[in-house]
Parts: C-alpha cells; structure tokens; sequence
C-alpha cells in the first residue's frame, strides 16, 4: 500500500496523545494509593493540555487525506458497520473528557464527592479520568480496527495489529509522560520511565510476531490463479495502458526491497531499542534531558514503523497493476 503521510501523522500524534492521558491518569491512581508522592494540580493540567494537543494535531493530520474535507462530518452516519465512523466518533469524546480533565485540575475540583468502602475517595477528575480511560482504549481499538478488519490485505488482518497500535501507543505516551516529568523535575519520572520500558518490550513483541507471521505469510492467489492460465513462466509485461492510475498511486508503494529493509532496521532500533536504552541510562545517571531524547527518537521511530506498515500491506489489486509498459 502507499503510505500517506496524513494518516502517519494522525495515528502517531493520537496514539501519543491517548497514551500520555493514560499515563497521567495511572499516577494519579498510585498517588491515590498511597504509592506514589501526590502531584500539583498543574501537572495534570500541563499534561492534560499536551495529551490534547497531540489530539488535535492528529485531527488536523488526518484533513490532509481528505478528498472533499467539508463534507468530513458525513464519516460519521456509518458506525453501526464502519469502524471508521466509530473513531471519527471516539476521537472527539476521548478529546472531550481529556478536557474536562484538565479543566477540573485547573478549577481545583478535586474534593471527594462521596467515599467508597471508607478508604476509597472519588472527585470529579477520577471518575472523568476513569471516562476519558476508557474512551481512550476504545479509540485505540477503533483506529487499529480500521485495518485489522480488511480481510483481503492478510499483512493487517491478524488480531497483532491491534496489539500494535495499542502497545505503542502506550509506550510512546508513558515515554512521553517521563519527558514531562523530568521537564518538570516531577519525582515521576522513573515511574513513567519504567512503564514506558515495559509498555515498549510488549510493543517489541508484537511487532516482532507481526514481521514474522508477514515474513512467512504467502498468498493464496497468484497472477495465474487471477486469470486462469496456470502456466509456470508467467509474467505481466504491461498493465494494460501507458500512465499512471490512483490504482498504480494509492495501492502500491513503489520502493525496493532494500529502503524497505532499511527502514524496518531504522525503526527497530528507534523504537525498541535506544529509547529503553536511554531510559536506564537516565535512571542510573539521573539526567533530566535523557527522557526527552528517549521520547524524540521513539516517535521518530514510530513514524517509520507506520511508514513500514503501510508498505508491508499488499493489495490483491496490484495482481493486475505490477508493471507500467
């Protein structure tokens, strides 16, 4: 498939963005549980206002894709059928609560509202948190959706590219939450930080399961299975006409095997490898500004691990379109 940057932007800036709130609400849980030390309500604010950010940024990544943009509210009659829809839906709720969040942070409403079991305090920003949680795990679901149920491109239909876009997500967020914290000079950061490992080694694992089912998966149908002419030396010299087609455009990526392999070096080692690395150097080292080079080169890294999504997809299509004459 041929990458769109659109879409590389929208998935990476919200699966950030879902994954810092998280994180954010996770402290607040363990500061609640008497775990971790209770942070300032400007630190939820900050990072509230950032997980949005991200949020919005990814909107507006995803106009760019758009043929007719005006028409962009018509995306969302579907969702009875289209997951689609749902997250065109998802995706403003989770922005909502996020929000809301925030803004109770900021007001200060964080008086318990009532008390559970005598030992268990709930305010305004733990149940909206608990909402904004949820509708964040929905989104993630939605969006790897998206792909993970096009049955006819076998690379994203297995149930990995869910876990992929959820682990990442996570792992690019808690990372994310560690830059903040040790911005901020939070006492946060080896808990983010140590998440954010666990959270990147899962995200290893799943994305290593996905290379290897694809390395091994082969096709049931061939360009004589498509014709019906089961002829050993077949090839496709032409496609039929002289120029290019959406088809020719939109559905192959048109990169050797070698960039191909270039970039998936790239991207292991940028997304799984040097940010955990970077992590237990600044715990052992103390050093605040090693989080944040863990947090830039692991998105870096995710933008290259989208971008070798995209093309390890094969559309049954490009059976016919392989050749230009």
């Amino acid at each position: 498939m041929h990458p769109a940057f659109s879409v590389i932007f929208l998935t990476t800036l919200i699966g950030a963005g879902q994954g810092l709130f998280l994180a954010l609400y996770t402290g607040q849980l363990y500061s609640l549980a008497n775990l971790l030390p209770v942070q300032v309500n400007s630190f939820y604010v900050m990072g509230s206002l950032l997980s949005l950010a991200l949020l919005i940024g990814g909107l507006i990544a995803s106009v760019f894709h758009l043929g007719r943009p005006e028409r962009a509210w018509r995306a969302a009659t579907q969702w009875r059928t289209s997951w689609l829809s749902r997250e065109v839906i998802a995706l403003p709720a989770a922005m909502a609560l996020i929000f809301l969040y925030g803004l109770c942070h900021y007001l200060g409403w964080t008086e318990a509202w009532f008390v559970i079991s005598e030992a268990l305090p709930l305010d305004a920003t733990l149940i909206i948190g608990a909402l904004g949680a949820l509708a964040s795990f929905l989104l993630f679901l939605c969006t790897a959706m998206i792909y993970a149920g096009l049955r006819f491109v076998k690379a994203w239909h297995s149930p990995l590219t869910v876990a992929n876009f959820l682990f990442l997500g996570i792992a690019s967020g808690f990372m994310l939450a560690a830059m903040l914290s040790a911005y901020l000079g939070t006492a946060l950061t080896a808990f983010y930080g140590a998440w954010a490992v666990v959270a990147t080694l899962l995200g290893a694992i799943s994305r290593g399961g996905t290379l290897y089912r694809n390395s091994k998966f082969r096709c049931k149908v061939d360009l004589q299975s498509a014709i019906g002419v089961h002829h050993a030396q077949l090839q496709q010299k032409a496609q039929g006409f002289m120029g290019g087609s959406f088809n020719t455009r939109e559905f192959f990526h048109g990169r050797s095997d070698g960039f191909l392999r270039l970039i998936r070096y790239a991207f292991l080692l940028s997304v799984f490898v040097l940010p955990v690395l970077l992590i237990l150097l600044a715990h052992l080292l103390e050093s605040p500004r090693l989080p944040i080079a863990a947090f830039m080169i692991q998105y870096l890294g995710l933008i290259l691990e989208r971008y070798h999504f995209f093309t390890e997809a094969k559309h049954p299509q490009n059976l016919y379109y392989q050749r230009m004459a």
